[in-house]
């Protein structure tokens, strides 16, 4: 993207803030941060009279509802990203922190991208949230498409581990830069008693051939280990964010989001470590969905969470997509167990409409689902909840994971199967259970 296309994205992308509420992180005992994923720019975004050319990640598929804010068969606009970060910062506290989950590259044919290109849009997408949030610190994790060829992460130090570390210097420090810049992962510490581990899921990731066969990839199953132990020595509590999650995938049957093997070692660690783990934090799917991980006795350990993308792209034969969205935790000081998510959204047809960028908020989850707090035994209940016949709970996740995409659509049967599935199994035996009940 050039100088004179950047200015006017900038200007575009300038609108009016929605009044918004600033967080409940108010109450006594309680702190927030802040999650963005999957941001996709796509540079090539632009309004044309033929629709098959409006941005090149629609693949040629006509995006004929192009707007200001983007097109649901495009990824975001700049525009979009800008309006975004304009919502967001001025219900920010000096005190907050950011997680970004990955993916800041647009879903285009490999040969429109390279490394170069690939390291410019992670270059300028770190920029851009920088300009927003001078004072925060950002704590990033690398998605599938933050590499070129896409999905294809490699085990030892590269181009792009190396551009990471340098471009994310401010926000890390130097032990954090060093494995960054080897494997793509890293581990620091918040705040006293807060560590966070950002892990390189892109290396158990099925389509990479890279690390097909291996048992370990990068080393980093040992380093996590290692670094859950000595947390545990420290009495610290541990933020896990990644882009792809562990777990199955909501919208299919039978599917891991990384392989199977390593799943299962995921899932294995994160149970021998649950008292440490406070949370897990997600990207990759796009849509907004929870997990809970029971260990052997099937007793809730820890709550683990999806977050819904800000691009808002689908394919031309996918039935939804999700409208963009960002969004706010809350957490206790003490335990640094969840509280709750203030999830933020645009109503994408709408802001195209009125060429205006109205975020809203979505839901308090608490308020939503009538619950006590987002820990593991609060997130529990809500699972087995779905389970029942006619549940408006359920309806009102299914609403929520499209981000409010299109009420008219219903997920019933083996739809509502394969999620409630997805929240309540972690591992396969727990996984192939809850779809054998389900089937009864």
């Amino acid at each position: 993207m050039n100088a004179v296309q950047l200015l006017l994205l900038l200007l575009c992308g300038a609108a009016p803030l929605a009044a918004a509420p600033a967080g409940s992180s108010h109450l006594p005992g309680s702190g927030r941060f802040w999650h963005i994923t999957d941001l996709h720019l796509d540079p090539s975004y632009h309004l044309s009279p033929d629709p098959t050319k409006v941005c090149y990640s629609s693949k040629g598929a006509p995006a004929t509802h192009a707007g200001l804010y983007g097109d649901f068969l495009c990824d975001s606009p700049y525009a979009l990203i800008q309006s975004a970060f304009a919502h967001m910062a001025p219900l920010t506290q000096p005190q907050d922190f950011i997680i970004w989950t990955g993916d800041s590259p647009p879903h285009v044919p490999v040969d429109e991208l390279s490394t170069d290109t690939v390291i410019q849009v992670i270059s300028n997408m770190t920029q851009t949230i920088t300009q927003h949030f001078p004072n925060l610190t950002v704590y990033p994790a690398l998605g599938n498409h933050d590499y070129w060829p896409q999905d294809q992460m490699s085990t030892s130090t590269n181009a792009v581990y190396k551009a990471a570390a340098q471009l994310w210097k401010p926000w890390l420090q130097a032990e954090a830069l060093l494995t960054l810049s080897q494997g793509g992962f890293y581990s620091q510490l918040v705040k006293p008693g807060l560590r966070l581990l950002s892990l390189n899921t892109i290396l158990y990731y099925g389509p990479n051939r890279v690390t097909k066969n291996t048992t370990d990839p990068a080393g980093q199953f040992a380093w996590l280990q290692k670094t859950l132990e000595e947390a545990a020595q420290r009495l610290e509590k541990v933020y896990i964010i990644a882009h792809v999650p562990v777990g199955y995938l909501p919208f299919v049957r039978n599917t891991p989001a990384v392989r199977e093997s390593h799943n299962e070692r995921l899932v294995a660690i994160f149970r021998q470590y649950s008292d440490v783990i406070a949370g897990q934090f997600y990207g990759h799917t796009h849509r907004d969905s929870i997990m809970v991980l029971l260990d052997h006795q099937g007793k809730p350990v820890n709550s683990l969470f999806v977050s819904p993308a800000v691009t808002p792209i689908k394919h031309v034969l996918e039935p939804y997509s999700n409208n963009p969205a960002l969004r706010a935790y809350v957490y206790n000081t003490k335990d640094y167990a969840l509280l709750d998510i203030w999830q933020y959204y645009l109503n994408l047809t709408e802001a195209n409409e009125k060429q205006r960028s109205d975020w809203r908020l979505e839901y308090i989850m608490t308020e939503a689902f009538g619950l006590a707090d987002l820990r593991p035994q609060s997130l529990l209940q809500l699972g087995l909840s779905f389970r029942l016949p006619q549940t408006e709970a359920f309806d009102v996740y299914f609403s929520h994971y499209t981000v409010g995409y299109d009420s008219s659509i219903v997920c019933e049967g083996d739809c509502k199967l394969s999620q409630v599935c997805a929240v309540l199994g972690l591992d396969q035996l727990s996984y192939s259970q809850c779809i054998a009940e389900g089937r009864r």
